[in-house]
């Protein structure tokens, strides 16, 4: 048994969905001009591995303390469904097969929410969902607080070994495929760290740890 890691934005799909969940909540009037470019800051320097995400990630969810769950899973289903569901890279899709094809297990490893989680779960034949979740109450609302380890930097490397420990599988026996240097805690420890079209920073890593460096293409127009 083994577990294939999965990054989602710009790995499996062509693009940082983060910011263009930020872009679009601001076309529908949810947030503000000032607020988006706060988010899109945040994001662009996490990216660049410049900066953690801890308060930004902190600073959103609280902002739906009171909000009913289902409403953010409708709206975060039309956004994939608009925006996501077409950016899938043609080589993400050929690793997912083949690693399906040798029976491991498919994880999912993303700082995107659960309700993204869950699309791109669905619709990949994902096992395992490990990303960031926002605590609920028993009405069915946010509290304002995440739900356990947050899903990025040193969080992803909490749920990887989690999931591998409860598998009773080494990571060392395992894959991870990401775009980005921030990965790094777990590309570090896996079996098979793949930098997939990397960001600059990891691909001058992954050359010196001697890590796979692969394309994965770009998603068909209109697919």
């Amino acid at each position: 048994m083994s577990v294939a890691f999965f990054d989602l934005d710009r790995t499996l799909i062509s693009r940082n969905s983060g910011s263009m969940w930020v872009r679009a909540q601001l076309r529908e009037g949810r947030i503000s001009l000032s607020a988006a470019a706060r988010a899109l800051v945040w994001l662009t320097r996490y990216h660049l591995g410049r900066s953690g995400l801890d308060g930004a990630v902190l600073d959103a969810i609280r902002t739906l303390e009171g909000q009913p769950e289902a409403d953010l899973r409708q709206r975060t289903g039309a956004f994939y469904d608009a925006e996501v569901r077409g950016l899938y890279r043609p080589g993400a899709l050929a690793a997912l097969n083949e690693h399906r094809a040798q029976g491991h297990t498919l994880a999912l490893l993303t700082t995107s929410s659960l309700y993204m989680a869950e699309r791109v779960g669905e619709a990949l034949g994902f096992h395992s969902l490990l990303c960031s979740r926002f605590e609920v109450d028993a009405q069915g609302h946010f509290t304002g607080r995440p739900d356990g380890a947050l899903c990025f930097g040193e969080g992803k490397l909490h749920h990887a070994q989690a999931l591998a420990d409860s598998l009773k599988v080494s990571l060392g026996d395992c894959a991870f495929y990401t775009d980005s240097v921030t990965d790094s805690p777990v590309l570090e420890v896996v079996g098979r760290p793949v930098a997939v079209n990397p960001d600059p920073r990891l691909r001058r890593l992954a050359a010196r740890k001697g890590w796979a460096i692969v394309d994965w293409g770009e998603p068909e127009r209109g697919g």
